[in-house]
């Protein structure tokens, strides 16, 4: 409960602050300027267009079934949200503490795909519910990778609580005690994780349940104003999340880059509560900025494309990682 009373005010500002920054990047990569007239520096640009979204009219078609048209975008935003609270914020903040704290998160953001799969069908549009079926498709494909190297971690650290597996990476010798440290083949894991996270958030290259240019907007064609952006929400908060578990899962977590060198115990003097959150959101934040990265530059894959690069190269190279991890474990034991 500590965690999401924490990460709800925190999600509200990080939607505006890394739409506002995406924009800015995408502008830098291409020479541009960005956002310039909302605000300094366009800092308002998001806020205003949030408040333009609000007062938007709630469109709901005449074909669509109301009830299930209206609670999709809800099912999407609570399941990916309710995923934020096994999710440990510092030493002293563990989250849920679940100690099944990854089955419970891979298993709630999995639910996802019911929301989607009822957008697109109640909006009583063939094109969204092309959308809504390669959507679902899509997410249920890379599941399987994902999963994998989770699991790569969870046998390494002997663990499925996020927390233990936060505790494990601690060390005076801070970078040194990361998982990707400890063990060089997670850094190939987090490589497959980060693939498949990208098509878990429908973000660039694998955008293709929003892909304009083929099905209009995806599952989610006939939304409008507020209820569009509940679903533009859950997947910067899917962006989020999935942020925040890769930085738990490989790069240390809440625990400090910094070591104990001689008599400047570097490691001592930025660990706490406090220190860990920070750190935390740092990583996290430059897991999203690679994101971003990633969307502005390459292109849109085809979905022949993306089925292929989960189920003939991604998921055979996950299952050799459980196999190396288990071998791992055991010399080590």
């Amino acid at each position: 409960m500590s965690t999401l009373v924490f990460i709800l005010p925190f999600l509200i500002f990080y939607l505006i602050m890394v739409v506002y920054a995406e924009r800015k990047i995408s502008a830098f990569m291409q020479d541009r300027l960005g956002p310039m007239e909302v605000g300094y520096y366009g800092l308002l640009q998001t806020i205003a267009d949030l408040l333009k979204l609000l007062q938007k009219e709630d469109i709901v078609p005449a074909a669509a079934d109301r009830i299930f048209f209206k609670a999709a975008p809800i099912i999407i935003f609570v399941v990916i949200f309710a995923g934020f609270s096994v999710v440990p914020l510092s030493s002293e903040w563990s989250g849920a503490g679940l100690q099944t704290g990854v089955f419970f998160l891979l298993a709630i953001i999995s639910l996802d795909v019911i929301g989607i799969m009822v957008a697109g069908w109640s909006s009583g549009n063939k094109y969204s519910s092309l959308g809504a079926f390669r959507a679902v498709a899509q997410i249920v494909s890379y599941e399987v990778p994902l999963t994998l190297t989770v699991l790569c971690v969870a046998m390494f650290n002997s663990t499925l609580d996020l927390q233990k597996i936060s505790v494990a990476q601690t060390s005076t010798l801070g970078i040194v005690g990361w998982n990707v440290i400890q063990m060089p083949p997670l850094f190939l894991a987090w490589i497959i994780f980060f693939i498949a996270s990208l098509a878990e958030s429908n973000r660039a290259p694998f955008d293709l349940p929003e892909a304009e240019s083929e099905l209009v907007a995806g599952f989610h064609t006939e939304y409008s104003g507020f209820r569009w952006a509940i679903v533009m929400l859950a997947e910067y908060a899917m962006m989020l999340l999935v942020s925040l578990l890769g930085a738990v899962l490989f790069f240390g977590s809440w625990n400090t880059p910094l070591p104990n060198i001689g008599t400047l115990d570097l490691a001592s003097l930025t660990s706490g509560p406090v220190w860990g959150v920070g750190w935390l959101v740092l990583k996290t934040v430059i897991l999203t900025v690679l994101q971003i990265w990633v969307r502005w530059t390459y292109p849109r894959v085809r979905i022949d494309q993306l089925m292929n690069l989960s189920w003939k190269y991604l998921t055979p190279a996950a299952l050799i990682l459980v196999i190396i991890t288990g071998f791992w474990k055991l010399w080590l034991s």
